[in-house]
Order: structure tokens, then sequence, then C-alpha cells
């Protein structure tokens, strides 16, 4: 029963509801309004085409490798003339044998002679993109778990330091005191090349150290689990006579420098 306060008199019109509605009405046709302008823009951006296959997409890639192209060019280029004014500086350069004895020896130590003797290679890959865990108890592998990471090569490069290497070289560019071993992705990005994987990493030196200071690297024992359980490559070679060629880039060295 209701409380004669609650209930509308007799012959009074009940109360209209359209005052309430109003605001939804209102609020449902903003979200219209934004659904349209996304729709748009989003139309207008794609031209009506798939934006992730579309070949404009495909365009830095392209850029990247021609420039990656262009610079292996220049380095040949860069080696050439480097040889030509090694070989005009020897011809009548005024110095001692004791001078020039240093001079040989910088240039060693520095990675810009090329390198001959005993090495050790190391060749790291992707595992395969469907692989599942080898090992029972192991989880099922994350993208990031089957790619090469920047980490990976590092570590290589720096257990073959460590094991005394002479020189080495990554892929088929020699490493100095400045280089940098970087990925973008699944990429590598060395002074100023782009590689996809397999890399190569082979170093000149006694081959029983290297390999033992690749064992003993607590980081590549942690990449080996990876091997072991999903499939990621690792392989080592002894190379019984390696020339490593000669770093011929820039030794500039580069650095931020304040606007003024």
């Amino acid at each position: 029963m209701s409380n004669s306060a609650d209930s509308p008199d007799e012959g009074t019109a009940a109360p209209r509801r359209s005052h309430g509605l109003r605001p939804v009405r209102l609020l449902t046709a903003a979200v219209f309004a934004l659904a349209g302008l996304i729709f748009f823009t989003s139309f207008n951006t794609a031209k009506g085409t798939n934006i992730r296959t579309d070949a404009s997409m495909l365009r830095l890639s392209d850029l990247i490798q021609e420039r990656s192209h262009k610079n292996g060019k220049l380095d040949e280029g860069n080696s050439t003339l480097r040889a030509e004014v090694d070989a005009l500086a020897e011809r009548d350069n005024g110095t001692s044998a004791a001078q020039d004895a240093k001079l040989t020896a910088l240039e060693k130590e520095a990675g810009t002679k090329k390198l001959k003797g005993e090495a050790v290679s190391v060749t790291l890959s992707d595992a395969p993109p469907n692989a599942t865990a080898r090992i029972p108890g192991y989880p099922e592998p994350q993208p990031n778990d089957l790619v090469i990471h920047q980490q990976d090569l590092q570590a290589v490069v720096n257990a073959l330091w460590k094991g005394g290497a002479k020189g080495i070289k990554v892929m088929d560019q020699r490493l100095i005191s400045t280089s940098a071993v970087r990925c973008v992705g699944n990429t590598l990005i060395l002074q100023g090349r782009v590689y996809s994987p397999p890399y190569k990493v082979t170093a000149v030196g006694r081959p029983e150290q290297l390999r033992r200071a690749l064992t003993a690297s607590p980081e590549i024992q942690n990449y080996m689990l990876y091997v072991n359980a999903y499939g990621l490559g690792w392989k080592v070679d002894d190379d019984r006579a390696v020339t490593l060629p000669g770093y011929s880039g820039t030794v500039d060295l580069h650095y931020a420098k304040p606007v003024e």
C-alpha cells in the first residue's frame, strides 16, 4: 500500500521523463560523432589499404639496407685509400727502424692492420619460430626466448677478449676499442652496417684458452640454458688459419656536445 504523499492526486498527469533522457541522448550522439571521426582518420591514413602490408611501411627497411650497403662500399674505398697513404708514407718517411717498429706495434694493437693466426669461431642463431620446450618442467617459450639478443653477442665478445683474443671480428668487421655491438629488434647494427642472424664471431688467439673462457662465462652459461631448452643456435669451431681484416672505418670519437 502506498502512502498518499507518494501517490499522484487523481486526475493529475504523471511527470514527464523526457528531461531525464536528454543527457543520455546527447552522450550517445557524442559517442557516435567521435567514432565517426576515428573511422575517418583511420581511412584517411590508410587510404583504403592494409596498413600492416602497405608497401610504404617497407620503405624504412629498404632505406636501412641501402644505407648499410652504401656504408660497406665506403668502408672498402676508405680501406683502399688508407693502404695507398700507408704506401706513400713508407716510401720516404724519414723515420728510424725503431720508430717504424713502434708504429707497427701500435697499429696492430689498434686493430687497423690484418691479423693472422689460429682462431675460434662462434655462431649464434635464432631458434625455430615454432619451437617448444625440449626439457620437461620448462615453460613454453615466449617470442623473446627464441631470438638472439644484444647481451648474447656481447657475452661472446667479452668472453673471447677475456680468453686472450688478439683480435676479433663480428660478421665481416674487425672490432676496435670504440666498437659497439648493438641490436635493434633481431638485427645487428655494427659500425654503420646492418646484419641479420645467424651471427658469427671470430677471434684469433689460443683456441684452448678461448674455449675455456667461453665455457666459464656466467652469461654464456645462462644462454646455454635456452639453447638446451628451446633450440637457440650455438656452434663453436676451431679455425687453423684465419686472417682478420684491419679496421677500415673512422677512428674519430663521437660524443655529445652542449647546444650553444
